[in-house]
């Protein structure tokens, strides 16, 4: 049997050494595991003589015990000094400003928050909204909603187009979201009330145009629509989107293949001090462009125009954000510059309502 005392020196060195939990746990196994020189200790008590037995027994339980005390001492010293260390690894200086949480710091793009704006209004009035491809074949772009063969827009300089299929027919980028209402007359039986929001494609660019904008245009199809309804949906929209209690419109005679009568349609306007303000003042505005769907469209697309009528209108999304919200420059909504968006931009939880109001 090893001496008592030189086996409690050496485990008692090999606890005081241990740097960590783990370490300390490895000595303890080593002295009081199942197969630790403690254990073994015991383990051979029974081959002894009885009174040798009780001096043994009594001297390696004492030792057993008194390891057993001096390791739960380590054990608390060790996970106070890796709570201290922790604490001081994770000290967090309260007097620096709160970093703000994703949801608070992330903002909503002005098109997204106006495409939802425009959304709740209609859907006040009961229109659905309507989407289709941004890739569209020059039927429904063009010859469904009566564009004569040689149309200035069919022409390259104005128009995306795709290179030519296997069979000649050549696909292009939608110059207007006009193909989805051809999309919808085709696919639903009227009454029809929808309104046609997404991204159109032009050969266009400067400060007030862009290749890539944004559209929303409108379709009302059904036994008795007459510009008397037209002209009450726009008005309440544009009270409704720039958030004041009146407005006045000038409707002016225009042309567009898909519509016949045609108008272009002015708002009234103040600019005085540089800031435009609607429902105000002497100045008129051209915000967009309507019409009663010419008789031409509604047969391309399978209703009878002696039964049928209806009217549409189209404006540029990104052209009435700019209006409300001040933006001078349509560019901008492009360039992806993370200060333009956190000046501009909505809160992603400013949920557009027209009890709380569209725009925060």
């Amino acid at each position: 049997m090893p001496d008592l005392k030189t086996l409690q020196a050496q485990i008692l060195e090999q606890i005081a050494a241990a740097q960590d939990e783990a370490a300390l746990e490895a000595a303890r196994v080593a002295a009081l595991g199942k197969r630790g020189s403690i254990s073994a200790l015991l383990a051979g008590l029974g081959a002894m003589a009885p009174d040798a037995r009780k001096e043994q027994g009594a001297a390696i339980n004492a030792l057993k015990d008194e390891v057993t005390e001096v390791l739960a001492a380590r054990r608390a010293v060790l996970k106070q000094v890796a709570l201290e260390a922790r604490l001081k690894r994770e000290t967090v200086d309260v007097t620096l400003p709160v970093r703000s949480h994703g949801i608070e710091a992330g903002r909503i793009h002005p098109v997204s928050q106006v495409m939802d704006e425009l959304g709740v209004i209609f859907a006040d009035m009961g229109f659905a909204i309507a989407e289709g491809p941004d890739i569209e074949t020059d039927d429904y772009n063009f010859t469904k909603l009566n564009f004569p063969p040689d149309h200035p827009a069919r022409d390259m300089h104005d128009t995306f187009f795709f290179n030519p299929g296997p069979d000649g027919t050549r696909k292009l980028l939608r110059t207007h979201t006009s193909p989805v209402q051809v999309r919808t007359m085709l696919t639903q039986k009227p009454p029809i009330r929808v309104i046609c929001p997404g991204r159109t494609y032009r050969c266009d660019s400067d400060q007030t145009h862009t290749p890539m904008f944004h559209q929303v245009e409108g379709l009302v199809i059904d036994r008795s629509a007459h510009l008397g309804h037209l002209k009450w949906i726009l008005e309440e929209s544009c009270k409704a989107f720039f958030e004041v209690p009146d407005v006045k419109m000038r409707f002016r005679p225009s042309y567009f293949p898909f519509t016949e009568p045609s108008m272009e349609v002015d708002i009234q306007c103040s600019r005085q001090g540089g800031e435009m303000r609607f429902g105000e003042g002497e100045d008129w505005l051209e915000i967009l462009g309507c019409g009663m769907v010419h008789p031409n469209v509604l047969r391309n697309c399978g209703l009878d125009p002696d039964i049928y009528q209806g009217f549409a209108w189209g404006l540029g999304i990104d052209r009435i954000a700019m209006l409300k919200y001040g933006m001078p420059d349509l560019r901008a909504f492009f360039e992806a510059d993370i200060r333009w968006l956190n000046h501009y931009g909505f809160r992603p939880l400013d949920i557009p309502s027209l009890i709380g109001g569209l725009s925060g």
